[in-house]
């Protein structure tokens, strides 16, 4: 696939300062503290998404995001460009990006399999003069550029509403994500942070959905009999299986603070008259989109390599709206974030893969 980058949405930056590169906590040699000066280089640039997991919706819509964005202009006259999945397998991955290595890309997009396991393989890849851009999981390693949410913030916040809509007292079940990944060691933090300073909040139990809608109904399902009483659920992903979860077994629906999967707000809508209440934040599929302009615009010579944070697309019971960022005709586990924060691909192209009519306009700040 060939494709090129352009502007249009608006995202906030935040430019990190990074120091010596570490490989499994040490710092390496020879290699320098902060991403690798990149020369401006002549199109098209072999740009490849190195993807680790790719068991739930979120990671599909993701991928499916990056293949129809290459190929539509500016970016088709720009990029060739591969995926390639490793699955949640620190080994796999590191083999995935020596032959990444090997074949002398000129970037490479990845969403880790761990935050620090393939620091070793990164530094390589940045002394070979290749342009790392980490985002969603991303790793620790400094000569990587990140582009991100706020993770730690994703779980504090969640568990903020949680705190204010139960006034500070009840029982709380966390559906937890992928373990050992960052944005999962993060998330599980920011939470816990705030359950520490509400000691009238109770954490039943918590368990790993792995961000999955199939996965988080399997797994709560069994603990609505084992918990009669459950005020509140503090879900990353899979929430719309939570949902399901609760309306199979005839349970009323308790306050959910979740991901951004159409079913749930789906169900905010549909359930609000009967006081149910939620918060969706979402953590946007279309980061990998900001790091391909991101990566494009630094081999261009327009930008340095720095990291970027963009906010959290977030909907709530008092401001879910059907056809705006609920979408009835939809898939449940379908992720509206994009949907409601203005981004600049078509729906369609989440969904297949398949280009969008007319140009791929992202504006880096």
């Amino acid at each position: 696939m060939r494709a090129k980058v352009r502007s249009g949405v608006a995202f906030l930056l935040a430019i990190t300062v990074v120091g010596s590169i570490l490989i499994g906590g040490v710092v390496a040699p020879g290699i320098a503290a902060g991403p690798p000066t990149i020369k401006p280089k002549n199109p098209p640039y072999r740009i490849d998404l190195a993807n680790s997991f790719i068991g739930n919706t979120w990671r599909i819509e993701m991928e499916n995001l990056f293949k129809a964005g290459v190929q539509m202009p500016p970016y088709k006259g720009l990029v060739k460009a591969e995926v390639f999945n490793s699955g949640n397998n620190v080994p796999a991955q590191i083999q995935q990006m020596d032959n990444l290595i090997t074949s002398k890309v000129d970037a490479i997009v990845i969403n880790a399999a761990s935050p620090t396991g393939l620091n070793g393989v990164i530094g390589q890849a940045c002394a070979a003069g290749i342009l790392v851009v980490s985002y969603d999981n991303v790793v620790t390693a400094p000569c990587a550029v990140k582009v991100n949410t706020d993770q730690f913030k994703f779980g504090e916040q969640l568990a903020e509403f949680i705190v204010k809509e139960l006034n500070g007292k009840g029982n709380v079940v966390m559906d937890t994500g992928v373990p050992g990944t960052h944005v999962d060691e993060q998330r599980n933090a920011g939470a816990d942070s705030v359950w520490k300073k509400n000691p009238g909040i109770k954490v039943l139990t918590r368990f790993s959905g792995m961000w999955d809608s199939a996965t988080s109904e399997q797994k709560i399902a069994p603990l609505l009999s084992t918990f009669p009483k459950i005020d509140g659920v503090w879900a990353q992903g899979g929430t719309d299986g939570v949902i399901n979860a609760f309306i199979k077994a005839h349970r009323k629906l308790p306050v959910i603070a979740g991901e951004a999967e159409n079913g749930f707000r789906v169900a905010m809508v549909k359930y609000k008259s009967q006081g149910f209440r939620g918060l969706s934040i979402g953590q946007p599929p279309f980061l990998v989109l900001i790091s391909l302009a991101l990566a494009v615009e630094v081999l261009q010579g327009k930008r340095k390599a720095e990291d970027i944070t963009i906010p959290f697309p977030v909907v709530t019971s008092d401001d879910v709206k059907e056809g705006a960022t609920a979408f009835p005709k939809l898939p449940s586990s379908f992720f509206d974030d994009f949907t409601g924060a203005d981004a600049p691909i078509c729906v369609e192209a989440a969904q297949t893969g398949k280009p969008c009519s007319g140009e791929l306009k992202i504006r880096l700040p």
